[in-house]
């Protein structure tokens, strides 16, 4: 035997601290020991490209060997391997800084953990094994192969073995509650997560386990549309093709390497949760990397690689390190970049790409201001305008350089900035923006102001609520007004003269009107305003509209998100009827027509109460504002109104 004795005097509690911290993290174990390999095969490289070694490196390989039998795991390598004086220095003396410090944080915070916090590595096989043995023989010309064993207790023993391969194996002898991995399944899981595209094959009963080509470590220039999508494929299976892609390749001021891709957007996706993983050096070492990647971009998927991000702090000063913020930084700079690319290269993809990247691009936006303004100058959002067929042509020279075509790309897509929405509209409505949030429910507002010809804006995404607030603050002389609010005085005839329809009283049309749906509503906190809308065709204007003033409305939405609650219908809300409708002006023409009977109105007089009470219930639909009891109210009301009906047309 060459030695026997104590491991460290630091290291007394060390063992029951790593069983007692790392439980919930102990399969960490097999990415410690594979990397430590993988280093050795890397330093014999180095060693012997300065030329300090001479024999034969060989197929540079790992091998994991499980013995059921007597419950062992062996990592071995054929790398550097260690002499005893090395086994000595790196494996009796655990080296880290400030041990003393370790030893008492860990005493009292047995939660944190430790495996790439203080770089323990090979003492990491302590959370799986009750014994480890080391059997090792170095590179260097006539070094003794040595053989080093420990318990779990300071105690270890280090003699000379029988070992003639240059490299290093491994051995844990494993406890009984870790005996799981002893099961070729689950050790190729934990190659599969952790060693992938380590540069070594790793192997086991001669099958190579990992794929070791990591393509972000490539150039951008070697790789193909097909290498992206294929390892997009590979990290997210059975998952929808991504929209496009952005290679991370720096080496100053920091390291960093990585391929970051947007996907398409679930409506369920949580954006608060990373789907990103975290490599260094081509080892796995996590799925979260809030701290690292801005919140914004935490919905992208791919890999981001660098050995500059330490490893050795808590998050919370993760979120603080100077590198980790200006790592974030430059990967926010290279998605903006890419995406400027795109709209100024590829604007049709871009367009198309738009409904999921515009939800990226606003949340950036709103929560950072570098990011802000480099996108600016391309959110675009969909519209109503359609630009008439004599355009401004744009000529671009086409792939053979000897010829030029046309190119209008404005003309197939209705999409604009806001700068060329208000610069197109200065002259009809300076300064106000007109907007949509629901193609569906409001597409009869839409409608109204398309025939007039104000164009309309449509935001209609969930992060849409809160970027208009964001446009106001950003242009503030700039009015936003929703399509259901109020209606412009455009959409009005202002000019059409009032109409005597009762010469007894000389009311007018629209008196008459608002009195009869007052009476048939009877809804004091309704406020009805008669006005007749402009059209060709009166008949395909709707008969009347309901309007939500927008302070009151944001206000009402404003209140629900901060209790968490589905905004309700206010029930002060204006009621615009619409006089130029022929159903109104027949409404007006059956109400004079009512003889009052005894006990009440005529039959025609309950005939047009009803009716109002149903072109109310179907202005009302189109704001969704019934609830199940009022949903069963109209449908008893539009069965009473067509009873009525039928009841006039068999006399």
């Amino acid at each position: 035997m060459l030695e026997q004795g104590t491991i460290s005097i630091h290291t007394e509690n060390i063992f029951p601290i790593i069983k007692k911290s790392l439980y919930s993290d102990h399969q960490i174990f097999f990415r410690e020991l594979v990397s430590n390999a993988v280093d050795a095969i890397q330093k014999l490289n180095m060693v012997s490209r300065a030329g300090e070694y001479d024999g034969e490196i060989g197929e540079a390989e790992i091998t994991i060997a499980i013995d059921k039998g007597n419950k062992t795991l062996s990592i071995s390598d054929n790398g550097i391997g260690m002499t005893a004086d090395e086994i000595k220095k790196y494996i009796n003396q655990v080296a880290f800084s400030s041990a003393e410090e370790f030893i008492t944080k860990y005493k009292s915070d047995s939660d944190q953990p430790i495996i790439g916090h203080f770089g323990l590595g090979f003492y990491s096989s302590f959370m799986v094994a009750k014994k480890v043995e080391i059997d090792t023989l170095s590179y260097q010309a006539g070094a003794q192969a040595v053989h080093w064993s420990c318990d779990g207790s300071p105690q270890f023993t280090l003699e000379e073995s029988s070992r003639t391969t240059r490299g290093t194996t491994i051995t844990m002898y494993l406890l009984e509650e870790e005996e799981e991995y002893l099961e070729a399944a689950r050790v190729k899981n934990l190659v599969k997560t952790y060693c992938d595209f380590m540069p070594v094959p790793i192997k086991m009963d001669g099958e190579t386990l990992n794929r070791q080509k990591a393509p972000w470590r490539e150039s951008a220039n070697n790789l193909s549309k097909e290498d992206y999508l294929e390892f997009y494929r590979y990290l997210y299976p059975f998952q929808e093709e991504p929209l496009l892609w952005v290679h991370l390749n720096t080496d100053y001021p920091f390291i960093i390497n990585g391929i970051m891709y947007f996907p398409k957007l679930r409506p369920d996706v949580d954006v608060s949760k990373g789907q990103i993983k975290l490599f260094c050096n081509q080892v796995f070492v996590s799925d979260n990397v809030e701290e690292i990647i801005p919140q914004f971009l935490l919905p992208m998927r791919g890999v981001v690689d660098s050995s500059d991000i330490p490893l050795n702090v808590s998050r919370s000063s993760l979120q603080g390190d100077r590198t980790v913020k200006r790592i974030g930084d430059y990967i926010a700079k290279k998605v903006g970049d890419r995406l400027k690319e795109l709209y100024r290269d590829s604007y049709e993809q871009y367009i198309s790409a738009w409904k999921d990247l515009g939800t990226f691009v606003k949340f950036g936006t709103l929560n950072d201001e570098k990011f802000k303004k480099q996108v600016e100058d391309i959110i675009v959002f969909q519209t109503t305008y359609q630009p008439s067929q004599e355009t401004t042509t744009v000529q671009v020279q086409s792939e053979d350089g000897d010829a030029w075509e046309d190119v209008n790309k404005a003309a197939k897509l209705p999409f604009t900035t806001l700068k060329e929405y208000l610069e197109r509209n200065k002259e009809r409505h300076e300064n106000r923006v007109f907007y949509c949030t629901d193609p569906a429910a409001q597409s009869t507002y839409v409608e109204l102001h398309k025939s007039q010809g104000l164009e309309v804006l449509y935001l209609d995404s969930f992060i849409d609520t809160y970027f208009i607030n964001f446009l106001e603050q950003e242009y503030n002389d700039v009015k936003f007004t929703r399509v259901d609010s109020d209606l412009d005085n455009t959409l009005l005839d202002k000019d059409k003269p009032a109409e005597i329809v009762d010469p007894t009283t000389n009311k007018t049309r629209s008196e008459v009107v608002k009195e009869l749906f007052e009476k048939a509503i009877n809804k004091p906190k309704v406020n009805i305003r008669t006005e007749s809308l402009k059209s060709d065709n009166p008949q395909g204007t709707p008969p009347a509209m309901v309007l939500l003033p927008e302070i009151m409305r944001r206000l009402r939405d404003m209140s629900a998100m901060s209790q968490q609650q589905s905004a309700e219908f206010p029930e002060d809300h204006i009621l615009v009827v619409n006089t130029a409708h022929p159903l109104i002006q027949n409404l007006a023409n059956l109400s004079q027509g009512s003889i009052i009977q005894d006990g009440g109105d005529s039959p025609s007089a309950q005939l047009a109460g009803m009716i109002c009470q149903h072109v109310y219930d179907l202005a009302l639909m189109s704001q969704k504002g019934f609830d199940a009891e009022g949903m069963k109210s109209f449908v008893e009301r539009s069965n009473e109104v067509l009873t009525k009906l039928t009841e006039q047309a068999t006399k």
